[in-house]
Formats: structure tokens, sequence, C-alpha cells
């Protein structure tokens, strides 16, 4: 599949290993995906996630910690640069920490969460504790959710959801292995989706 879409210009702001970032890279490398890389940002300075921008030749930059600033002065030093940048949609690929979505780009932020939300969500829970909550209650289909951000954990407009069967011999790992998989097809296809809206 060959994307002949204008490029949108996008940020993607991570935490750790950069599994998603990775994953949109790629698609982009193999024509898949018409995005235009202009800023990686990350909470952590070891984040293993770099290697894969500074690969990609991605400007990185390294989010100053929350706890020397005001809500508000943790967001602009990270919608600063971002904004400056020329980037049009922002893309939270595993971003763990809360930061305040300004009026210029709300409903320009998005994010991927390993379940389907409202279910397993919110504060606190991110990577194995969301898929252990969900066999811990017996769940039988769980899934992805990618969302616009708001300033509330994991709440905001759906823009869609994809699903998967929960197993009966399913670990937190084997369960979140399937819904990665997801989430490697439903991330890109929101991006799609929302590029002739945020390109014009």
């Amino acid at each position: 599949m060959s994307i002949t879409q204008t490029p949108i210009p996008i940020a993607v702001l991570i935490s750790g290993g950069g599994t998603t970032l990775k994953n949109l890279i790629e698609l982009r490398d193999r024509g898949e995906l018409a995005v235009d890389f202009r800023l990686v940002v990350s909470s952590k300075k070891d984040a293993g996630g770099l290697a894969f921008a500074e690969a990609a030749s991605i400007p990185c930059l390294i989010a100053p910690k929350r706890k020397s600033l005001t809500a508000d002065e943790h967001s602009e030093s990270i919608f600063g640069p971002i904004r400056r940048s020329g980037a049009k949609l922002v893309v939270m690929g595993g971003y763990l920490q809360h930061v305040l979505i300004p009026s210029d780009f709300e409903n320009r932020v998005i994010n991927i969460h390993p379940s389907l939300i409202p279910s397993f969500s919110g504060k606190g829970m991110y990577g194995l504790r969301v898929h252990q909550a969900a066999i811990d209650f017996g769940v039988k289909v769980s899934g992805c959710t990618v969302h616009f951000v708001d300033n509330e954990y994991d709440h905001g407009p759906i823009i869609l959801q994809r699903t998967c069967d929960v197993l009966e011999s399913d670990s937190a790992e084997s369960l979140q292995k399937r819904v990665f998989e997801l989430e490697c097809l439903a991330l890109p296809a929101a991006i799609r989706g929302l590029s002739n809206r945020l390109n014009t």
C-alpha cells in the first residue's frame, strides 16, 4: 500500500522503549503512513525510544522535570517547542507524565491506551497493570483505544477502538503482546483519518 497523502507534520511524546514510535517510523519508511516527524519529546533522558528517533534523524527534546515547574510552565516547556516545530498533530506514544493541553492543541493530541476505555484506564493504569487488571476482572474481550487527549487521564473523545479476545490461558504478557499488535494498526489508522482535516 502506497500513501499519496500530503505528509502531516507530527510530534511524538515518549517515556520508555519507544515501540510505538518505532512502528510509526517503519510505516513511514515503507510508504504506508504519510507523516513528517518534526520532534520527539521524552520525559526521560535515558528513554530507549530516543535511539529510534536519533537513528531516523528526528530532532529530540528532553522535557524538564515537572516538579520544578508549575503545570502551565510544564505544558509550555513541551508545547512551545512542538509549536515552533510546525507539528500539527501530537502523538502520545507511551508518554507517562500528565501534561495540560493548551487551547490551540485541543483535538490535536492523540493517545493510544491498551484497553477499551473507560475500562481499565485512568491514573496509574499503564503497561502490564492494564492487562493484569483485565485478566483479574475476568473480561472476555479487551483491545485498545485511540482517543483525543484532554486534561484528565485517559479521558477524551474516542477516535477508534480495536478488540481481541481474552483467552483463559492469557498472562498479562501474552495479552499485552496481542493488544500491541492491534495498537500497531489502530494508531496509524487514526492518524490517516485525521490527516485531511489537520492538513488544511
